[in-house]
């Protein structure tokens, strides 16, 4: 069965760190693919991990891969290699803020 794929504790806290919606998500990846000369198609905008998320998001549990569930692992392990362990809203520089809400995760937000 797909949800043994994932574990609840995966579950809990990859939607715990993934603080965006898949609106908010999708708007941003589309903000940061647009260039002055031409933009991209909005469903490839933005980094293939940011895309992964978005798909996830979309997803029902029982509808994820073995691929899906690396990709949320991977997220999980970012979000936490980047922040504190509480995941309370900080300031930080633009870059490291974009990057990360690149993957879904913006650290002006609470965590969910």
């Amino acid at each position: 069965m797909a949800e043994d794929l994932v574990p609840d504790e995966l579950w809990e806290e990859f939607h715990r760190v993934v603080n965006m919606t898949s609106r908010e998500l999708a708007d941003w990846l589309r903000v940061r693919s647009a260039e002055e000369e031409a933009e991209v198609l909005p469903d490839q905008a933005g980094t293939p991990t940011g895309q992964q998320v978005l798909h996830i998001l979309g997803k029902r549990r029982t509808d994820l891969t073995p691929d899906d569930v690396r990709v949320m692992e991977k997220v999980v392990r970012r979000v936490h290699d980047q922040r504190r362990d509480d995941l309370e809203p900080t300031a930080g520089d633009d870059a490291w803020r974009h990057k990360l809400m690149s993957i879904g995760h913006d650290p002006l937000k609470p965590a969910g």
